[in-house]
């Protein structure tokens, strides 16, 4: 390579026939950092040729295969561009390293000031830190939101989804702890596809911890109901029958149990009553003195026909 690159009627951008890539790509892409090394010791190697198929960048192709050492080499070129995205998805590099985990790359990606780390992939519309909260990559969010600048309450462009209703609706515990200790990160903030808000889907899935690390934010309006069915955190979880989230949720002395959804017109002790199998959220929701289990339309027609309710239930 040294002998190769030292005559000066050799072109180092000339790309090859069958893979359209570049020596410098070539090499980016195998973790060839000496290699690399020589490449851009000449003045004429566009350190941003993208290969011809793809339109994927070396700096694309080393933080694809984590190699962390060409990246740096790459990077420490300020003529080399770190949110070029490639052609075929749309994705820049921070992008790619975070959603894979590669805490590494990302981290070193980020060292630079000129790296964006809200930059959304053109595909899906997904910033580095949705796509991060969303595969669970506690590591690489942290690193995510020590640069100042990262705003973490973009929503992608597909459902406009927050990285915190991302991680909350999966359950990754460390995700949600993470995010929540930004004080800028809102956590209300609603899809606009349904209206569901980060409680709203950790509810519905039982996830007991993301409920009381929300909860334990006094910001948090444990009463928005979804836009789609006008349903609470509160009656998602007890549809769901997930009793020790139903407790939870009752224990923050602001949620409303009379809440009626308009999918079924019912309040959650009604959803509870109606389920044999639901008699302990049915005795948690008869506790508090303002639930009212004949709220909904169905049992005000016929107010002791709901089952459990009418089994030695204080207030019936």
């Amino acid at each position: 390579m040294r002998i190769l690159v030292e005559r000066n009627d050799i072109n180092p951008n000339i790309a090859d026939a069958r893979s359209l890539k570049t020596p410098l790509v070539l090499a980016a892409q195998k973790g060839h950092e000496e290699v690399v090394r020589v490449l851009l010791k000449r003045s004429d190697v566009d350190p941003n040729l993208a290969d011809g198929r793809y339109g994927k960048t070396p700096l694309w192709w080393a933080a694809r295969s984590t190699h962390k050492g060409v990246v740096r080499i790459l990077l420490e070129r300020g003529d080399v561009n770190p949110n070029t995205a490639d052609a075929e998805s749309g994705r820049s590099p921070l992008s790619l390293a975070a959603e894979n985990g590669r805490e590494g790359v990302v981290r070193i990606l980020l060292e630079r000031n000129d790296t964006d780390p809200n930059i959304a992939d053109t595909q899906s519309g997904r910033t580095p830190l949705s796509l991060a909260s969303q595969k669970g990559h506690e590591g690489v969010v942290r690193i995510l939101l020590e640069r100042n600048d990262t705003d973490p309450n973009i929503a992608d462009a597909p459902i406009r989804r927050t990285p915190l209703s991302l991680a909350a609706q999966r359950g990754h515990e460390g995700v949600v702890r993470v995010l929540l200790k930004r004080r800028d990160v809102n956590p209300n903030l609603v899809d606009a596809q349904s209206g569901r808000t980060p409680l709203s889907w950790a509810a519905e899935n039982g996830h007991l911890e993301v409920v009381r690390m929300l909860l334990e934010r006094n910001d948090t309006n444990p009463n928005i109901a979804d836009t789609q069915y006008y349903r609470t955190p509160l009656s998602w979880a007890t549809g769901r029958g997930h009793e020790e989230v139903v407790k939870l949720l009752l224990e923050r002395y602001d949620t409303n149990p009379n809440t009626i959804d308009i999918q079924h017109g019912q309040t959650p002790p009604s959803f509870a009553s109606e389920n044999c199998c639901y008699e302990g959220i049915a005795r948690l929701l008869q506790e508090p003195d303002d639930a009212n289990p004949n709220t909904d339309a169905a049992n005000l027609a016929q107010p002791h026909s709901r089952g459990l309710l009418r089994v030695g239930m204080r207030g019936l």
